[in-house]
């Protein structure tokens, strides 16, 4: 790779994570801004990069989609996801079929088409995109009613596999005739290959990551790597459905107990905002703008099929027997965003023998942006106009970020000369409500209090209490040097005039720490941490 490349790939990379910054603030999915990107750079941009490998670009979106399967999976809160899981898979494997026969059907009576060429189009646009749904859940904080973001983020994650299989069944189809029992055949075996082979790799690598330390951190992350490619690679060898195990390892390793689990979700919420990245603008730098009018009318109206039609159909027939709301249906079918996974399926269908009249390519691309850009950036707006937004909720509950789980945060307390503690039991102190004493140093040497214990002048007390968990309040934090001609110097905290929400938190002094107080003076040479809300 030359440095050319490299320079370029590193730019790309950058202005994406600045359009994220940017399209947060406007309201429009950051994805969005990717594929944009992604054409500007392409032939008909402005840096006109010549780039039609659609081999290339197929290989690279199925291993990016490989993490955001597995992540997807691995993401998921099977205790939140647990209430609404049947209709879940129902919506991914049922909704998905009669999303793309309706879809097809109307591009067969409407357009003209070939009723297989209308199927083959409805079977690649049949999946909601996991990526889209959960940035644009995650990004504007949407906590949903009824468990609907619950529901939303386990259809998007599941239903990739049974739109892939059905694309594939159907450019075989089209390609020689086949019989019912064939192809029920076909879908029996892949999703039980599927299955079986997630269910595998998931229990083995379980196992292991119990019983094995290991040594070098970091390594455990890249283990998780390798068992998301061998979920994936595995039952692909055999016959069977790739995405559906790789989502089922995620779904079964997310929620047992395994050692690390949040520096893990990290690591993966990194690796796969980077595919997302490198997926949505590899996308956009192999479509060909030009091309799009061409197929305009024919894109517009396979959107509003989806949009206005074949999702609502499905998603009603589906929710209704679960006495779903009005309400609830209505938004389920405007979520139904279509993303990087539809357009990696048409390039499948651009490789693959089928014949087809029109350029598949680039009606899913074009329907894709359509998606993202209207059902992405309304997605808030139409959850507040029907009423579907849970303001005592937490979306991020809905995930296994385990930002539920209790960070433990301890306290340093100096027992000096004067202390009110001194020669008082521990049961004598009034600690605030939830804090606990629990290690006492006393010359040196450890001491676990009990209720009886004495605390002595020169002890180091030890307090734990619980973490503070971040709901969306951004704190920033900043280190002020306090130089010879700084204008706190000799000035007492309480006569310093600080801007609104802001407070200081501590000074370090010499080789130690004050928690300042009103009366504490600050001197020359003092590190101030100032946190602002």
């Amino acid at each position: 790779m030359t440095p050319t490349m490299l320079l370029i790939g590193g730019a790309v990379i950058i202005a994406s994570i600045l359009f994220n910054k940017i399209s947060d603030k406007v309201g429009v999915p950051a994805l969005l801004a990717f594929i944009v990107l992604g054409m500007l750079f392409g032939t008909d941009g402005i840096f006109k990069i010549p780039f039609e490998d659609y081999a290339f670009a197929e290989d690279v979106c199925v291993t990016a989609l490989i993490f955001i399967m597995f992540y997807g999976g691995f993401g998921t809160k099977w205790s939140a996801a647990k209430p609404v899981a049947l209709p879940s898979v129902l919506l991914s494997s049922i909704g998905v079929i009669a999303t793309a026969f309706i879809t097809g059907l109307l591009c067969h009576l409407v357009f003209g088409l070939e009723l297989m060429e209308g199927l083959l189009i409805g079977a690649v646009l049949s999946s909601t995109d996991a990526a889209s749904v959960f940035s644009v859940l995650r990004n504007n904080k949407l906590s949903l009613k009824y468990n609907t973001d619950s529901m939303l983020e386990l259809e998007s994650g599941s239903n990739d596999p049974f739109s892939y299989m059905l694309t594939l069944l159907i450019i075989e189809f089209i390609g020689r005739d086949l019989s019912a029992g064939y192809v029920a055949f076909m879908v029996i075996k892949e999703i039980a290959i599927g299955l079986a082979c997630g269910a595998a790799v998931a229990f083995a690598s379980g196992a292991f990551l119990k019983k094995f330390n290991f040594d070098t951190d970091g390594f455990d992350s890249v283990f998780m790597i390798a068992v998301a490619l061998v979920g994936y690679a595995l039952p692909t060898a055999i016959g069977g459905n790739g995405f559906l195990s790789v989502y089922i390892v995620g779904i079964i390793l997310g929620n047992i107990k395994i050692s690390n689990k949040k520096s893990l979700v990290h690591f993966f919420d990194g690796v796969t905002g980077l595919m997302q990245i490198v997926v949505f603008f590899l996308l956009g730098l192999l479509a060909t703008p030009s091309y799009i009018p061409q197929t305009l009318v024919l894109s517009i109206g396979v959107f509003l099929f989806l949009l206005l039609i074949a999702r609502p159909i499905s998603v009603a027939a589906i929710l209704l027997p679960f006495k779903a709301k009005l309400n609830q249906i209505t938004l389920v079918s405007w979520a139904g965003l279509r993303g990087a996974a539809s357009i990696v399926f048409a390039i499948l269908v651009t490789m693959s023998s089928a014949s087809t009249s029109n350029d598949v390519y680039h009606v899913t691309l074009t329907v894709v942006l359509l998606s993202i850009a209207i059902q992405g950036t309304l997605l808030p707006y139409i959850s507040k106009k029907l009423k579907m937004i849970d303001e005592s909720g937490d979306v991020m509950k809905t995930f296994s970020d385990y930002s539920d789980d209790e960070d433990i945060q301890f306290i340093r307390l100096d027992i000096a000369d004067g202390h009110k503690w001194i020669g008082r039991s521990v049961k004598e102190l009034s600690l605030i409500p939830g804090m606990l004493l629990v290690l006492i140093r006393r010359g040196g040497k450890p001491i676990l209090p009990n209720g009886d214990t004495v605390i002595e002048e020169g002890d180091v007390a030890v307090l734990s209490a619980s973490g503070y968990r971040d709901r969306g309040d951004t704190i920033t934090m900043r280190e002020i040097e306090i130089t010879p001609r700084h204008k706190w110097k000799n000035i007492a905290v309480s006569e310093l005039n600080l801007r609104e929400n802001t407070l200081l938190l501590m000074i370090r002094r010499g080789d130690g720490t004050i928690i300042p107080r009103g009366d504490t003076v600050i001197q020359e040479n003092d590190i101030v941490i100032e946190g602002r809300l």
